[in-house]
């Protein structure tokens, strides 16, 4: 923690989290805000569906290799100088998919704004443990992922508006002007956390030694995966959302929004009960009771999808419950990761977001394409991948309590 974060930030914490979590939330919202005008792009420039498939693809895996990076980088450089590049880098790259004319040239500024676009969470999460001691860091990343999850249940509203109305270059355009706006914020309100003592030297050796610190520490993988893999059972069916919702449950792209509104207020709920158990329970419990209402409702949706043909009035309400199971356990394990090593902070929040992004750039290109066309399958994959999360738990939780 930095020792003078008391004269950093003199506004209410709220408002820190709010600025945080608009930093933390560009990643998804970039995603979610295209995701209705899918079938539309692929149309407008002559891409399959597969094609399609890797603008996802190639966005997230530019997320994971870049998000070992960002952290690493602030820890030498700053929070600051990392966050304000990074949403420059994002608005060229929004431009150039507004611009583009072929699915070539949209993979490839895709996967340019994934690149990007990882500093904002990396970054966030390390002025949270920055600013504040653990419990109340805790309440903060229980606002931040409040917030944060507010903003993705507009961006399908949003890009389904704006692909209606005005086309789906429109989309991007509007995220040149969300990576502007954040910009001119974060510049002008983004105080420099990480204490001049704090920082690590920049040189090839000093980050190699640190990447292979945590790379070969077996219990900070497992809980890295602990963290990021769960997330993937609900993630699943955001990247599967045109089949998913389109097809097998019949709403048209305008009726998208209550599929996110219905997941979003999950992951608030969760994070809101987060924030108020936080200092009152052991954490170890809470993250119990997190993997125990994951566990229980992914067995109910398997079953329930083996049994009846998909309706929307039921089928979407179990991923609202999924969210608030992760919600209410991911706050308190990405702050155990991030004190696994408290001197590389920056760099612990990249390994666990490139670690998580891996997995999501695997469930986009191969997992997501493979089971998207069987409610079934979708529901056996996301409680296998919850399951990932509970085992790596369980293997863990002895070794970091």
């Amino acid at each position: 923690m930095n020792p003078d974060a008391h004269t950093l930030w003199r506004a209410p914490r709220w408002a820190l989290a709010v600025l945080l979590a608009c930093l933390g939330m560009l990643g998804p919202f970039s995603i979610d805000t295209y995701l209705p005008a899918f079938t539309g792009i692929a149309a407008a420039i002559g891409a399959t569906p597969v094609e399609m498939q890797q603008t996802l693809s190639a966005y997230l895996f530019g997320f994971a290799i870049m998000n070992l990076f960002h952290g690493a980088l602030s820890d030498s450089f700053g929070r600051r100088p990392v966050v304000l590049w990074g949403l420059a880098v994002f608005t060229l790259a929004s431009v150039g998919c507004a611009m583009s004319q072929h699915i070539g040239a949209l993979v490839f500024f895709r996967a340019v704004q994934g690149m990007s676009a990882g500093a904002g969470i990396v970054i966030s999460r390390a002025v949270i443990r920055d600013m504040f001691p653990p419990a109340d860091a805790q309440r903060v990343m229980s606002q931040v992922t409040i917030y944060f999850g507010a903003a993705p249940a507009v961006a399908p509203i949003v890009g389904g508006f704006l692909f209606v109305h005005t086309g789906w270059h429109a989309i991007f355009w509007f995220l040149v002007g969300v990576g502007v706006v954040l910009w001119v914020a974060n510049y002008k309100l983004l105080p420099e956390t990480l204490h001049l003592s704090q920082r690590q030297p920049f040189n090839v050796r000093n980050l190699m030694h640190g990447y292979w610190e945590m790379g070969s520490s077996a219990r900070f993988m497992v809980l890295a995966l602990a963290s990021g893999i769960p997330f993937n059972g609900m993630f699943l069916y955001v990247l599967s959302a045109p089949v998913f919702l389109g097809e097998h449950l019949g709403l048209a792209p305008g009726q998208f929004f209550w599929f996110f509104m219905i997941t979003i207020a999950g992951i608030m709920g969760g994070a809101w009960m987060s924030g108020r158990l936080a200092g009152r329970i052991k954490p170890q419990h809470q993250i119990r009771h997190g993997f125990l209402i994951m566990v229980l409702i992914s067995l109910l949706n398997l079953g329930l999808n083996l049994v009846f043909t998909p309706q929307a009035w039921w089928a979407l309400l179990p991923l609202g419950i999924y969210a608030f199971g992760w919600a209410l356990m991911v706050p308190v394990v990405t702050l155990m990761v991030l004190d696994l090593v408290p001197e590389r902070r920056g760099m612990a929040s990249s390994f666990q977001a490139c670690v998580g992004s891996l997995a999501n750039g695997l469930v986009a290109g191969l997992i997501a394409p493979l089971v998207m066309h069987s409610t079934v399958w979708l529901a056996v994959a996301s409680l296998l991948m919850m399951s990932v999360g509970v085992f790596a738990w369980i293997w863990v939780k002895p070794r970091v309590t």
